[in-house]
């Protein structure tokens, strides 16, 4: 940045010594700073690195000419588009190089900060420490980390310094993403009653199959169908005989669960293994998709959208904005509600929380920016946590990206005074807000109190129908096996051996559980061989310094 470029064959020649001169040893105070850097009107340069959409040119942006005059900052930007590897790899690039910005300003669900790396750039002293800059400049910053125990945690390392800050985003209906989206349309058609059980889903889904419930005397209706991005099939399913715990923004799914206060691990147990022989029974009688495990979601789109009829029976995914068009013409996109999470016949009914909904990293002040640019980066950010500054940067301008409540407006929550009425998005000019770049106070309360119409199958009544389903699911999570990802720091020394055997645990459970699903694999017959597998590829190990994480957390550090 600053008028340097960035090549690979730079990093790859050069970046241990780059990371070398550029880093020492993290102090307490974020230091001096470089030099600062002024325009010709006075205003401090700031480098930033973040993604952007192609409908987004951040140097023009709305938000960025008024923040800029607010806090007298001149924005350089460097951006990435919203595809998560090659964001990714451009970020690595840039630190990897030396050739990093004053400012990371990210997305989560694009690419944000690990905890490892956020404590290795602190260390080497790319990262700044920020807790002096808050608490001399930044109250509404100060007052979230005092007041919310879990942005606490997330935001102060092991030594106490906060190197980086995360999004704080309470969205309802991602708290719980593991749902079940079932065609009520075609229900009512062959007179069924929403599935509560993993039997009656089964006949549910045998009835989509066999009796032509699109009246197009063609068998082709698909019961049930998703993509491999965005599916919540196992976990959805799993949820009636184990419980799965979510995971990352990355759909990357989570190994561990507690046992009490020993971290555990799901997939090697009993109940797992017959959640995934109902699954395979599914299969086998033609009920599941077999594209769900491989197709993209541009595919899967165009079956939902497909002129000729309508295909789709059900779809595990979090919102049906996945799988059909919002708005459809011919209204099919309103035929789709959510299914309760099923009851197995042991009883059982759970299903998977996300908490916090905004993990990774995405607000690091690094050592190439002037104390003044920190300062201005930072008071920036503390008007984001305000409701003012809130809106002003995720939606706009007032007027443009949201409007004032009108009398008898109901807020998404209707215990709630409402605050802010969003537009029809047709209607909102391109390149006017910051969006999910500014997602750094989206609390409960902030996003209960957006007007939303109280017909949820409108297209404005959307965020209501997401609320309401969401409602279904709200309770069946276990808290007691929740583990709390977020929160335990795991320690530097051992971040690069916990990464690798994640990997490659993720890739051999993927592997196994698609087998055993498919029937490429037998589960009574090689289900013995899987877990003496999972200790090959070194699941005791995982859980062991997981563990260690975890106590340190349960004692405090």
């Amino acid at each position: 940045m600053k008028k340097r470029t960035i090549k690979k064959v730079v990093a790859a020649l050069t970046g241990a010594t780059a990371l070398a001169a550029a880093g020492c040893s993290s102090g307490g105070d974020g230091g001096s700073g470089a030099k600062p850097e002024f325009g010709a009107d006075g205003k401090v340069i700031l480098d930033v690195f973040s993604p952007a959409d192609p409908d987004t040119k951040l140097d023009t942006n709305t938000v960025s000419k008024q923040m800029s005059d607010k806090f007298k900052i001149q924005f350089r930007f460097q951006t990435t588009t919203f595809d998560a590897g090659p964001a990714k790899e451009k970020r690595q690039v840039a630190l990897a190089s030396g050739d990093y910005p004053d400012l990371f300003f990210l997305i989560p669900w694009v690419d944000g900060f690990t905890q490892p790396e956020v404590m290795k750039l602190g260390k080497q002293g790319i990262a700044v420490p920020l807790e002096k800059l808050i608490k001399e400049n930044a109250p509404n910053i100060q007052k979230a980390l005092d007041s919310n125990k879990t942005l606490k945690e997330m935001s102060v390392a092991p030594d106490g310094h906060i190197y980086a800050l995360p999004q704080w985003a309470d969205c309802f209906h991602c708290t719980y993403p593991d749902k079940l989206w079932i065609n009520s349309t075609w229900l009512k058609k062959l007179n069924l009653q929403m599935p509560k059980t993993t039997e009656e889903l089964r006949s549910v889904l045998k009835a989509f199959k066999t009796q032509d419930p699109n009246g197009n005397g063609k068998a082709d209706e698909i019961p049930m169908t998703t993509d491999a991005r965005d599916s919540s099939l196992i976990a959805y399913l799993m949820g009636a005989f184990a419980y799965d715990p979510v995971g990352a923004n990355n759909g990357v799914r989570s190994l561990l669960v507690l046992n009490g206060d020993k971290v555990d691990t799901p997939v090697d147990k009993d109940a797992w293994r017959e959640g995934l022989k109902y699954i395979n029974s599914l299969y086998k009688d033609g009920l599941i998709d077999p594209a769900s495990f491989t197709q993209n979601p541009e595919t899967l789109q165009a079956l939902g959208n497909n002129p000729s009829a309508v295909q789709i029976g059900s779809s595990p995914v979090l919102h049906p904005g996945i799988f059909v068009q919002l708005g459809s013409k011919d209204g099919r996109d309103k035929q789709y509600d959510a299914a309760p999470p099923l009851t197995g016949p042991g009883g059982k009914s759970y299903t998977g929380l996300q908490y916090p909904t905004s993990n990774g990293y995405t607000f690091m002040l690094t050592n190439k920016a002037s104390k003044e640019a920190q300062v201005a980066a930072i008071k920036m950010l503390d008007y984001i946590y305000t409701d003012e500054g809130q809106l002003a940067a995720w939606a706009g301008p007032e007027g443009v990206g949201w409007l004032k409540p009108e009398p008898g407006d109901v807020a998404l929550d209707p215990a709630t005074k409402p605050m802010y009425k969003p537009p029809l998005m047709a209607s909102v000019p391109k390149n006017t807000a910051w969006g999910a770049l500014a997602q750094y106070n989206n609390t409960l309360a902030f996003r209960n109190a957006q007007v939303v119409p109280e017909d949820i199958y409108a297209e404005t009544g959307y965020e209501r129908r997401l609320f309401q389903a969401t409602k279904l699911y709200e309770g069946h999570e276990d808290k007691t096996q929740f583990f709390p990802a977020a929160s335990v720091w795991v320690d530097p020394s051992a971040s690069a051996e916990i990464a690798t055997l994640k990997t490659n645990l993720d890739s051999y459970v993927t592997q196994a559980q698609l087998g055993f699903i498919t029937g490429s694999k037998n589960i009574d017959t090689d289900w013995d061989a899987f877990v003496k597998g999972l200790d090959g590829v070194g699941i005791k190990r995982y859980l062991e310094l997981n563990q260690q994480a975890y106590d340190k957390y349960k004692t405090g550090r």
